[in-house]
């Protein structure tokens, strides 16, 4: 299972894990939005912490993994890339969704908060690759300040018991609110978790196989590495979140699919992180050229137009999507098409 894969089993293997990631995720869905009733912390952390958590394990090993095998330019476009498809995942989940607009729908003041964190991580990660060339022990002083500020958000967030903005409410506002759940509702939680760490085992070995398929790709068919982290591995990367993020819209989870995807993007930023200690060459942050800081640019403008469609909350808008589902897609072809040429 080491070295550089033949073609056709590199396509068939990534082909396997997409749906292997896919099939785990589908579960993940049901269980997270039963586990955020049960624990009363709200859809909106339990899914940016937990349910991003574990949404975001395939693409944690697939940076580790391409960075520990010296593939830093892999590792760095997969993480940031991943972030880009995730955050357009929104449109899709607000195209399955098909009331109104899902930005209006589900309103939370966290989502919002989570948002902003992930701008402050992605600008830390930029300014990092800009910074002097220095490590300590093989890790960038960024990484360690990008925990603390990840850590700190947390607790800022948590902490908003009485928040001075507040959601106002309309006829087409799905509140949270915790829901009587049907067959489940006799299993213990203890079982729930294990089921729940049953499906992030499956997503991890799903963002394994991936990342091994992926180096594969990039040796033979010359393909770039931005090319293939940012859009082929980043769409798998991607893969949990959104089909996560639609099963909670079929379930009127709507705030946990939000928050899915902004928290899963902010523990993807954070993949930086760990692909810097994976990296034992230097710095990761300072091993990525223009197609990572590119990508890196990319996440944060789309980051911005998420955000700012939260904020506005249109109820009906270009093409059923409002102007950031509309915005966010034109943005991420033009990333695409950016890197392919």
């Amino acid at each position: 299972m080491t070295g550089t894969w033949p073609l056709g089993v590199a396509v068939a293997v990534f082909c396997v894990a997409a749906a292997v990631t896919v099939a785990g995720s589908f579960r993940l869905a049901a269980l997270g939005d039963e586990l955020a009733d049960r624990t009363g912390w709200g859809e909106a952390f339990f899914g940016a912490v937990f349910f991003g958590l574990i949404t975001s394990l395939s693409g944690i090993v697939m940076t580790a993994v391409a960075a520990a095998d010296g593939h830093p330019e892999l590792a760095y476009s997969n993480a940031v890339g991943g972030i880009a498809v995730q955050t357009l995942a929104i449109v899709a989940a607000d195209a399955a969704y098909g009331r109104a607009n899902l930005e209006h729908a589900a309103a939370s003041t966290q989502n919002l908060l989570f948002g902003c964190l992930l701008i402050v991580l992605l600008s830390t990660a930029l300014l990092a690759s800009f910074s002097p060339d220095a490590t300590v022990a093989g890790v960038h002083p960024a990484s360690l300040v990008m925990i603390g500020l990840y850590l700190g958000g947390l607790h800022l967030i948590r902490g908003q018991k009485q928040p001075m903005w507040r959601v106002v409410s309309t006829r087409d506002t799905r509140e949270d609110r915790p829901d009587r759940h049907g067959g489940s509702g006799e299993r213990s939680d203890a079982s729930m978790w294990a089921d729940f760490a049953a499906c992030a085992a499956i997503v991890m070995a799903g963002g394994w196989a991936v990342a091994r398929a992926g180096e594969s790709l990039v040796a033979a068919t010359g393909l770039g590495a931005g090319f293939v982290g940012g859009v082929f591995m980043g769409l798998v990367n991607a893969l949990p979140e959104t089909v996560t993020a639609i099963a909670a819209v079929r379930r009127g989870a709507l705030t946990l699919a939000v928050a899915a995807i902004i928290g899963g993007n902010s523990l993807d930023a954070l993949n930086l992180v760990i692909g810097d200690i994976a990296f034992r060459d230097g710095s990761l942050f300072h091993a990525g050229g223009t197609d990572q800081l590119f990508l890196t640019a990319a996440a944060l403008l789309m980051t911005a137009v998420l955000l700012g469609g939260l904020l506005v909350r249109q109820r009906y808008g270009w093409l059923r999507l409002g102007f950031d589902g509309v915005l966010l897609t034109l943005v991420y072809l033009g990333v695409v098409v950016t890197l392919a040429f």
